[in-house]
C-alpha cells in the first residue's frame, strides 16, 4: 500500500490492541468512529439473514428488520468488506446506496466482541470486520460527473484487500457474510433465487459405482466407456427399490432404522419448485435452503426435499427429465399431505448420495416415465377453468419492468418479484398475458426480452374480469438463447411443432413494431365503476388521508408497487409532452398563470413537497390581478414556451407533490421567486440584485393578506368556480423514463433490459436514463393536481390514457367527458379521442368535483416515486 491509500490509514486508527478495546474483559469505553475523508466507491452489496450470532453483536439490528447488508468499498488502492450499521438498512431498500455508488464522510467502527479469548483482526473472513456506522451517499448528478473517473471491474478485481496482517489471504471460497454463520448470501430484492457462486452449475453427470460419495453428494467418479463397462452400469443402476414399495414399508413400520433407506431408488424428475428459504433470526442454521422434487418411477410418484448444502450443489444442475439415482436418504410423513411420503435428502445424518445419469445408463425397461405436458393455445386458454395448469409457448412481445409486492398473507417483510410478459402464439387476437414471479431461475428472468420464444410450464389460470397466467409452485421458464428448447422433451409435441410453423411466417420488421419493453403497466384493468372497484380484492377498500398517503410512500421500497384509494378534488390538469416540458397546456381552478406547476410524481425526489405552488393551493385567491389576465381569453388554452430555470431546483428530478396547505414564510418567498422571475421574462429583461430584494420584502408583504380565515371558506370555494384557462411555463425536468414503455430495438437489448430489470448488487446502473436512442410510442401525458378533502393536502399524479400500443383497446364505449375518461382510464374506443386543446378547455367540468382517485405508486430508487392515477370516480 502507497502513501495515498486513505482507507488504510483510516483503518489503522481503528486497530485494537491484543484484546477489543471496550469489550467486558478489558472495561474499556468503546472506541470512536473514525472517518475516511477520501471518497469510496461500492463495488458489491450482499445481503444475508441474521443469526442468533449476529443478533449478540449487533442487537440494535433487531428493530431493522432480518436482514444485514455487507459492503465491498474501495478508495482505488485497496478493497475492504465492511457490514451496514442496521440504521442505514433503508440506504439499500429503497436503492439509494447501490453498486456505483459514492460514498463520503464514510464513518467506520468495530464491531462488537463477544468470547472469552482475545479479539483476533484475522478471525473474521480474510478482512477485518468493520461497521459502515454512518455515510453521506452522492446524488446521481454527482456520481454521473465522476464516472469517467471510475475504475473498470477488472481492475477493481485486481486490487489487495486491506488487512492488519500481510500474511493473511482471502479463501479460496470467496467473500461470505462477516457477521453471521451463512455460507450464502441471499440476492438483494427477492428470498427465492441464488446468489453467488457457492452455487454450483457444472453437470454433476456420472455412472454409477459402489463408492461412497461425500457428503456434498457431488460423485467425482469419471465416466465409463465401453461395452462392457456399459452393461455393468446398466446392472448397477437397476432398482433396489421402488416409490410403491417405499410407501407400503413405512405405513408398515419396516422402512428400517430411523428411518434411513440404503437401498438405490432409479426416479425421473417431473418437477422442480423453487426455492425456499426457511433462515430465521434465532435459528442456527448455515445453510437453510430446501428443494421439493416431483419425481417418478413405473410404480408411483412421490416428493424428494433436498436440504441444506445439498441445495447448493445440485439445484442449478437439475431439471424436469432428469434421471437420478438416490441412496442413503430417510423417509418421513410429507408435510404438506400427511398421508403420504416424501424422501428426504440431506448432507448428514445420514449422507445421502445424489447422481444424475445419462438417459443411456437405463435400461429401457427401467426407464422412469417421461414429464407430461398440457400446452394450451391463447384461443384454448379462453375456456380453461380458473385454476386449471397449463403449458404455454408464444412469442414474447413485452416484456415488463420488475416490481415488487407484499405477501398476500401481510404476514413479514417478504417481497415478492415479479414481472408481466405478453406473448403471442397466432391462434387468438387477444395476447397471453403472464403474471410471472420469481421461479429461481434468474438467469433465465434476466434475459427475457421481446422477440425470444419462452415456454412457461404449470402456469394457474386466474380469471378476474379477464384472464391470465400466474405461477404455481412448480412454475419454470425456458427462453431461447439458453440452450434449454434443444434438451427439453417438449421439442417434439404438435402444439409446439404448430406454434413453430406460425413463427416462420412472421417477419422482424412486423413483430418489432409492437415490440415494447418496461413502463408502467396494471393489469387486468381495474373496474370502470366506483361499486365493483370497492368489491374488488385486490384493492384494499379502505381510504387514506394525505398524510398517511405521505407515510405510505415514504415506506415503500425499491420497486415495490402499492395501490390507495383518497378522496380529493382536481385543482389543476396539465399537457405536455415528453422531453418538451418546458411548453405545456394547463388548466387551473387558480387564476395564477406566471406560478410553476408542480413536477409530476413520475420524477419525486421526495415524498414531500417543501413549499405548495400557488397553481393548487388554497391560498391562492383569484382575486389577485396579473398583468397576463388581459393577454389571453379565458376560452382557450395557448401554448407558453419559456426556458426558465430555476436555483431552487438543482435536479433533474423535483421534489414530489405532497404538501401540508398551510405554507410557511418561506414558502411565501420560494413561490415569490418562481413567479416574479415568469414576470421578469415577460415584461423586462433583467432586474438588480437589489430590485429583486425590495420585490421580495414586498411580496412577502402582500402575501400575507391571503391568509385563510374560517370566514373566506365559502367566498373561496365560489372563486373556485371561475376557471382561467392558461398556459404556464414549467420547471419541471419531465416524466420517468421508468414510467414509459420503450421500443424494443435488438441492438441495445442489454440496455433495455437494464432500464426494466432492477439492479443486482454485483453490477452496476448500467442504463443511462438520458439515452436519445430509446424511442417510447407514449410521448404525451396529464398530470393532475389532487386536494385531498380530508386535510387538503396537495398530490400530483401522472394520468395516462394512451396505454393502447400495448394491449387492444378495450371496448369501452363512453362520452369522453373528463369523468367518463378518468373512470374508465382511457378514451372510448368508438369514438376519436379529443385533442388536448380540447381536453383542457373541458377541465372545467372537474371543478368542484369529489372524485374516488385510485393511484397506483411505485418507488424507483433513489428519491424517485411513481404516481399514477389508473382510476377516479365521482362521489
Amino acid at each position: 500500500m502507497g502513501p495515498s491509500c486513505a482507507l488504510r490509514r483510516t483503518l489503522v486508527r481503528c486497530r485494537p490492541g491484543t484484546s477489543r478495546p471496550g469489550t467486558a474483559e478489558q472495561g474499556g469505553a468503546p472506541c470512536c468512529p473514525v472517518v475516511c475523508r477520501q471518497p469510496l466507491v461500492v463495488l458489491q452489496v450482499h445481503r444475508y439473514g441474521r443469526d442468533p450470532h449476529s443478533s449478540l453483536l449487533l442487537p440494535q439490528g433487531v428493530l431493522s428488520g432480518d436482514d444485514l447488508y455487507d459492503l465491498t468499498v474501495t478508495d482505488g488502492d485497496c478493497r475492504l468488506c465492511v457490514t451496514l450499521e442496521p440504521v442505514l438498512n433503508r440506504l439499500v431498500e429503497r436503492n439509494t446506496l447501490h453498486v456505483g455508488s459514492r460514498l463520503r464522510h464514510a464513518s467506520f467502527s468495530l464491531p462488537l466482541h463477544l468470547g472469552e479469548g482475545p479479539w483476533d483482526p484475522g478471525s473474521a473472513n480474510h478482512v477485518e470486520s468493520f461497521r459502515l456506522v454512518s455515510v453521506s451517499v452522492c446524488e446521481e448528478e454527482e456520481e454521473e460527473e465522476e464516472e469517467d473517473e471510475a475504475m473498470d471491474d477488472e481492475d477493481c478485481q485486481q486490487l489487495p484487500w486491506f488487512s492488519f496482517s500481510p500474511e493473511i489471504r482471502p479463501p479460496a471460497g470467496g467473500v461470505v457474510p462477516l457477521l453471521a454463520n451463512r455460507s450464502s448470501f441471499l440476492p438483494l430484492w427477492n428470498n427465492r433465487d441464488y446468489s453467488g457462486s457457492v452455487w454450483r452449475s457444472s453437470a454433476h453427470t456420472s455412472e454409477v459405482d459402489t463408492s461412497s460419495a461425500p457428503s456434498s453428494g457431488v460423485d467425482p467418479s469419471p465416466a465409463l466407456t465401453g461395452g462392457e463397462e456399459e452393461e455393468a452400469v446398466c446392472a448397477a443402476v437397476c432398482p433396489r427399490v421402488t416409490v410403491r414399495e417405499l410407501r407400503e414399508e413405512f405405513f408398515s413400520g419396516r422402512h428400517g432404522i430411523g428411518g434411513v433407506v440404503k437401498r438405490l431408488l432409479v426416479v425421473r424428475i417431473i418437477n422442480r419448485a423453487h426455492l425456499m428459504y426457511f433462515g430465521k433470526p434465532d435459528r442456527k442454521c448455515e445453510c437453510p435452503y430446501k428443494v421439493v422434487l416431483e419425481v417418478c418411477d413405473r410404480s408411483a410418484t412421490v416428493c424428494v426435499v433436498l436440504w441444506n448444502t445439498v441445495c447448493l450443489d445440485w439445484y442449478r444442475t437439475l431439471r424436469p427429465g432428469h434421471t437420478l439415482t438416490l441412496n442413503h436418504y430417510r423417509v418421513k410423513t410429507s408435510y404438506t399431505q400427511p398421508s403420504d411420503i416424501e424422501v428426504s435428502v440431506n448432507s448428514r445424518n445420514p449422507a445421502a448420495q445424489v447422481r444424475l445419469l445419462p438417459e443411456s445408463s437405463v435400461p429401457v425397461e427401467r426407464r422412469p416415465p417421461s414429464p407430461s405436458y398440457t400446452f394450451c393455445s391463447g384461443e384454448e386458454l379462453l375456456e380453461v377453468p380458473h385454476g386449471n395448469l397449463c403449458d404455454v409457448i408464444g412469442l414474447v412481445t413485452f416484456v415488463g419492468r420488475t416490481e415488487r409486492i407484499r405477501n398476500k398473507d401481510g404476514q413479514g417483510a417478504e417481497l415478492l418479484q415479479y414481472r408481466w410478459l405478453s406473448l403471442e402464439d397466432g391462434t387468438s387476437d387477444l395476447p397471453i398475458m403472464v403474471k410471472l414471479f420469481s421461479t429461481s431461475q434468474p438467469e433465465v428472468h434476466d434475459n427475457l426480452f421481446p422477440m425470444c420464444v419462452v415456454v412457461c410450464t404449470r402456469l394457474k389460470v386466474i380469471r378476474d374480469r379477464c384472464y391470465y397466467l400466474t405461477n404455481s409452485t412448480y412454475t419454470q421458464v425456458y427462453c431461447t438463447g439458453q440452450g434449454h428448447h434443444s434438451e427439453m422433451p417438449y421439442r417434439r409435441l404438435r402444439p409446439v411443432h404448430l406454434f413453430l410453423q406460425w413463427l416462420r411466417s412472421q417477419t422482424d420488421q412486423d413483430v418489432l413494431r409492437r415490440a415494447l419493453i418496461g413502463g408502467y403497466f396494471i393489469y387486468p384493468p381495474p373496474p370502470v365503476s366506483m361499486e365493483a372497484h370497492m368489491r374488488d380484492r385486490r384493492v384494499q377498500p379502505c381510504l387514506v388521508k394525505g398524510a398517511e398517503l405521505k407515510r405510505e410512500v415514504e415506506s415503500l421500497c425499491y420497486r415495490e408497487r402499492r395501490t390507495l384509494c383518497l378522496q380529493a378534488t382536481v385543482t389543476m390538469v396539465m399537457y405536455t409532452c415528453r422531453g418538451k416540458e418546458d411548453s405545456c397546456l394547463v388548466w387551473s381552478t387558480n387564476q395564477f398563470p406566471c406560478s410553476p406547476p408542480p413536477s409530476p410524481s413520475s420524477s419525486l425526489s421526495s415524498p414531500l413537497r417543501s413549499s405548495t405552488p400557488i397553481c393548487s393551493s388554497p391560498l391562492s385567491s383569484s382575486r389577485l390581478s396579473s398583468p397576463l389576465h388581459s393577454s389571453y381569453p379565458l376560452s382557450s388554452p395557448r401554448l407558453f414556451s419559456s426556458h426558465l430555470s430555476s436555483p431552487l431546483l438543482s435536479s433533474s428530478c423535483l421534489p414530489s407533490t405532497l404538501s401540508p396547505p398551510r405554507p410557511s414564510r418561506v414558502s411565501f418567498l420560494k413561490r415569490k421567486h418562481q413567479t416574479a422571475s415568469g414576470e421578469q421574462k415577460l415584461k423586462r429583461p433583467l432586474l438588480t440584485s437589489e430590485q429583486e430584494n425590495r420585490t421580495a420584502v414586498l411580496w412577502e408583504a402582500s402575501m400575507e393578506f391571503l391568509a385563510r380565515t374560517e370566514g373566506d371558506e365559502d367566498d373561496e370555494a365560489d372563486e373556485e368556480n371561475s376557471v382561467f384557462t392558461a398556459s404556464i411555463s414549467s420547471f419541471f425536468s419531465g416524466i420517468a423514463m421508468e414510467t414509459l414503455p420503450l421500443r424494443y430495438s435488438p441492438a441495445h437489448k442489454e440496455r433495455l433490459a437494464a432500464s426494466a430489470a432492477m439492479q443486482s448488487g454485483d453490477r452496476g446502473r448500467c442504463f443511462n436514463r438520458q439515452g436519445a436512442e430509446f424511442i417510447s410510442p407514449i410521448d404525451s401525458y396529464y398530470v393532475l393536481s389532487l386536494r385531498v378533502l380530508s386535510d387538503s393536502v396537495s398530490v400530483d399524479a401522472v394520468f395516462l390514457p394512451l396505454l393502447s400500443p400495448l394491449l387492444p383497446p378495450p371496448p369501452l364505449c363512453h362520452s369522453n367527458t373528463w369523468l367518463s375518461i378518468l373512470a374508465h382510464g382511457s378514451f372510448s374506443s368508438h369514438a376519436p379521442p379529443p385533442s388536448p386543446g380540447d381536453l383542457i378547455n373541458m377541465a372545467g367540468q372537474l371543478s368542484n368535483q369529489r372524485l374516488l382517485c385510485v393511484l397506483e405508486a411505485c418507488h424507483l430508487g433513489g428519491a424517485k416515486t411513481e404516481l399514477v392515477l389508473s382510476r377516479a370516480f365521482p362521489l
